[in-house]
């Protein structure tokens, strides 16, 4: 019989402290010299993979080597979304405290599916939401959890629409409760987290009706309400309708407050997706954005977009937060001994059992900043997207694609004889058919960012509006300055040039 190994323990405390410093060190210079790296890898897809073994390691390797593999091929091999040159989606941000949060997070390791498991972290996450609902303007009856995402957070709050149209779907299913064929609606803007909550919960992607947009990309209150009616008349349940504060091409506001007494009028479930725009609310200039919130059923918002916690930490608030219980809680029997009634177990307002301490990095962030260090970090966003909004207009090679709104711009280059393709827009004629360059500046604009991307300089995206192809930036990264937003833009002009 062998001698059983002598190192069957973790790394030896002094080698572990070493590491750490040694980690230390390089997180500081990763986040001091990111300029210095390419914002994204122009590698052919699998180079990373081909550079990795291919078998599983029989042995140990040290931490340098691991360190020395990272630097070599993971770092080259990233897309940096919090670069300072990164412009795409919402502006990515890492910041000092949400890097420590996270730091001290994984340590603990604890999970949060109770509150015997670990009272301080459903304590924390307690008063966390809370301080978000306060900073939303929230009444006190809107109770949260935390989610990973806000697609996970659509989903739940569905959940709850759907049981409480239909009883005992929970129980027996969409067919053993004899359950209506049930619609869902969003604007034609909103975020494809819709139709994946149909598809899981049963309720079909075709059952998601995306309702036309106004000139500002916002759902068309008028429409709704005839789609709604319509669908009655055919039979089909209506049963929710979410509106968007921030959506995500052009982070357009829906007109909550009309959607609201749509939403009364048909006894509808009324869910507002508020995952980028609704941090901004903590700007009193900003207040009006949470016009009819108060007559929701659910809001979610997306702190790891607008509150600077970094990627993942998403809220759902549920009016009466017990109608999410009643939908998701179940207690085996393995758990009936860490499960104390009197305190909130937050396993039981979601499909997850295991929990990351999600709670204390936002903790730690909001202390940090306080909400005026988080405004004034907004407002220079807000304040560096009309900025770049201003150069578009200078240039009469490109014209804003939509409205400015928080910190999303959209734009597109037209070429020089602007006048005329704005016409033609105006008149809302299809666009490619009534001006034959048309499909030649599509092409244009995708391939300025593509371009760009390639070059590893700079990172931004392209979207659809109005079928037409526009490029996007989005701010938020707390690293980028008005300096970095000037090359972005020098980048994008001589681009054109050159195509």
């Amino acid at each position: 019989m062998k001698d059983p190994p002598r190192d069957l323990g973790d790394t030896p405390p002094e080698e572990f402290r070493r590491q750490l410093h040694e980690l230390a060190d390089w997180i500081a210079d990763y986040r001091q010299n990111i300029e210095a790296v390419r914002v994204a890898p122009n590698d052919k897809p699998g180079a990373i993979l081909a550079a990795l073994p291919a078998q599983p390691p029989e042995n140990r390797e040290t931490f340098e080597k691991i360190l020395g593999d990272i630097d070599r091929l993971i770092v080259p091999g990233m897309v940096h979304w919090g670069h300072p040159m990164f412009l795409g989606y919402f502006g990515w941000t890492t910041t000092a405290p949400g890097i420590l949060g996270e730091i001290i997070t994984a340590p603990l390791n604890v999970n949060a599916m109770t509150w015997r498991t670990s009272p301080a972290a459903t304590e924390l996450e307690t008063l966390v939401i809370d301080w978000i609902r306060q900073w939303m303007h929230l009444p006190q009856e809107f109770g949260g959890v935390v989610y990973d995402t806000a697609s996970v957070g659509v989903m739940h709050a569905l959940a709850v629409a759907r049981e409480e149209a239909a009883p005992y779907v929970r129980k027996r299913g969409l067919v053993g409760a004899g359950a209506p064929v049930f619609r869902i609606y969003a604007s034609e803007q909103a975020h494809s987290s819709a139709e994946k909550a149909a598809i899981a919960l049963g309720l079909g992607e075709e059952n998601v009706q995306r309702v036309p947009t106004d000139t500002a990309f916002r759902m068309d209150a008028s429409a709704l309400r005839e789609m709604i009616a319509r669908d009655v008349r055919d039979n089909f349940k209506p049963l929710a309708v979410i509106a968007t504060v921030g959506t995500t091409s052009t982070a357009s506001v829906d007109p909550v407050p009309e959607i609201v007494r749509i939403c009364r009028e048909f006894r509808m479930w009324l869910h507002i997706d508020g995952a980028y725009g609704a941090g901004f609310a903590i700007l009193p200039e900003c207040h009006s954005l949470t016009a009819g919130w108060n007559q929701a059923d659910s809001v979610v918002v997306n702190p790891h977009k607008t509150l600077f916690v970094p990627l993942d930490f998403s809220v759902l608030y549920v009016r009466d937060l017990e109608r999410l219980r009643r939908v998701f809680t179940l207690v085996p029997e393995y758990l009936r001994g860490d499960t104390v009634e009197a305190q909130k177990n937050y396993m039981d307002y979601g499909i997850q059992l295991g929990r990351r301490f999600r709670a204390l990095k936002a903790w730690m962030i909001f202390r940090s900043f306080g909400r005026e260090g988080m405004a004034a970090r907004l407002r220079e966003c807000i304040r560096l997207a009309k900025l770049l909004a201003g150069w578009i207009k200078s240039d009469d090679r490109f014209e804003l694609a939509a409205p400015v709104s928080m910190g999303v711009v959209c734009f597109r280059l037209v070429g020089r004889d602007a006048a005329l393709q704005r016409a033609v827009g105006a008149a809302r004629r299809p666009y490619r058919d009534a001006f034959p360059g048309e499909q030649k500046i599509e092409k244009l604009n995708s391939e300025i960012v593509e371009r760009i991307n390639g070059s590893g300089r700079a990172y931004f995206t392209q979207t659809k509006l109005r079928g037409r192809t526009v490029m996007r930036i989005g701010l938020g990264n707390v690293l980028t300055t008005e300096q970095h937003l000037r090359q972005a833009w020098e980048m994008i002009r001589e681009t054109a040039d050159d195509v």
